[in-house]
């Protein structure tokens, strides 16, 4: 049932009981001097008091106590040092200053600094390895955009490559980072293209475009370290890579052909080094073969000369003492090796008798192999008991003179 239903009276929300007072909603002017009398009475001044309804005449508020005054000024100063109170994230470095001047280096983790307008810090990053790409810039997805007023280059014979290269780099000193350069990161940029020019403008287009990539590299290198150390850019430059070495897009294809001709050169040059390797190690093995016949062939005939004059002392000594005998085994040692050497022999005698002829192979096959198959010297007894007994005595003393007459020759 609503409050001002028919037959219920005058009443609204804001009387009290069951009154019929005409009473509305109560007065904002009273609520905000009952706010404002009970800050004063907070803070050691005296409230605004009424009776009946009606304000006092003497208005009453009193000044801010000195208490109030310090709690406010020491909350305020709480906040001014809390602010002060920082975090040193990892793989950061913060640098302190005072009234604007460096002051001190904090390592990760929470330090505090006198607020500003005292002290302020700022925060450096000396783990990230950064990137300055000379030539092109990276896009999204791996995109390049090639920039031609950096890529393009001029070499040592006057002609223009398109040269790309990347150069990775981290901050080695925060403080000659932050303070001593105003933007040591463009400064690398520009040191890395003037020292990538004065390289490539040093070498000829064929060696840049082929085997001379990892020389400019090097060469890029210790150029952009020397100068950013002189400089105390507080920057480390880590690796160069040249991305790419190309010749400018207008004459592209005629590049290609030429290089496919170069490399075939190279290959029908290596094709014939090969052959040429082949052939030299052959001849130098056929020649030291040869030299080591050589070697040997001499060994043997020194070796055999002296087993010659060595056995030549030897028998001369053996003849010394027994003449007779050693001349008469030196006949029949010759000629057993004569005959050795010999399958047939024809002795002719005298007018009338018979043609004898005596089968020296077929004697030896039958010694052969009666011995094993090993080469034996025919008996010179058995040859003399073969021979007819009418001309062997003739032809041994015939052969022995022959013999005396060569000795003495």
């Amino acid at each position: 049932m609503s409050w001002n239903e028919p037959g219920r009276g005058n009443r609204d929300p804001w009387g009290g009981g069951g009154s019929g007072g005409n009473q509305g909603p109560p007065d904002l002017d009273e609520v905000v001097k009952k706010l404002r009398g009970k800050l004063g009475g907070m803070f050691g001044g005296k409230g605004s008091s009424g009776g009946g309804g009606a304000e006092s005449g003497s208005g009453g508020g009193g000044g801010v106590s000195a208490t109030g005054i310090g709690l406010i000024v020491g909350v305020i100063l709480l906040i001014w040092l809390a602010s002060g109170i920082y975090i040193v994230d990892e793989g950061q470095r913060g640098l302190e200053l005072r009234f604007g001047r460096y002051h001190v280096t904090t390592m990760p983790g929470p330090h505090w600094h006198p607020p500003y307008p005292i002290g302020s810090v700022e925060r450096v990053n000396v783990e990230e390895r950064r990137v300055a790409e000379i030539g092109y810039q990276s896009g999204p997805g791996d995109r390049r955009q090639k920039v031609p007023r950096e890529a393009l280059m001029l070499t040592q014979d006057e002609n223009i490559i398109d040269v790309q290269l990347a150069v990775q780099y981290r901050v080695e000193d925060p403080v000659l980072y932050q303070f001593n350069f105003l933007d040591p990161d463009q400064t690398l940029h520009q040191v890395t293209e003037s020292a990538l020019r004065e390289v490539v403008g040093q070498r000829r287009m064929d060696f840049v475009l082929t085997e001379g990539r990892a020389e400019v590299g090097e060469e890029v290198t210790r150029l952009l370290r020397e100068t950013m150390d002189r400089y105390e850019t507080g920057l480390e430059v880590i690796t160069v890579d040249v991305q790419d070495v190309q010749p400018p897009e207008p004459v592209q294809n005629a590049f290609e052909d030429a290089i496919m001709a170069r490399e075939d050169e190279q290959r029908v040059i290596n094709e014939a080094n090969a052959y040429r390797n082949e052939l030299v190690a052959r001849a130098r093995g056929e020649a030291a073969r040869v030299r080591e016949d050589a070697m040997g062939y001499r060994f043997r005939v020194v070796a055999d000369a002296e087993g010659e004059s060595a056995r030549f002392v030897a028998l001369l000594q053996e003849y010394e003492q027994a003449p007779e005998v050693t001349r008469q085994r030196m006949y029949l040692d010759a000629l057993a090796e004569i005959l050795n050497r010999s399958s047939k022999i024809m002795i002719d005698h005298a007018a009338g008798d018979p043609l004898l002829y005596l089968p020296l192979d077929k004697l030896r096959e039958g010694r052969q192999a009666r011995s094993g198959n090993e080469g034996t010297r025919l008996d010179p007894d058995v040859l003399n008991r073969r021979v007819a007994p009418s001309g062997a005595a003739e032809t041994s003393s015939r052969s022995r003179g022959d013999l005396r007459s060569r000795e003495g020759r």
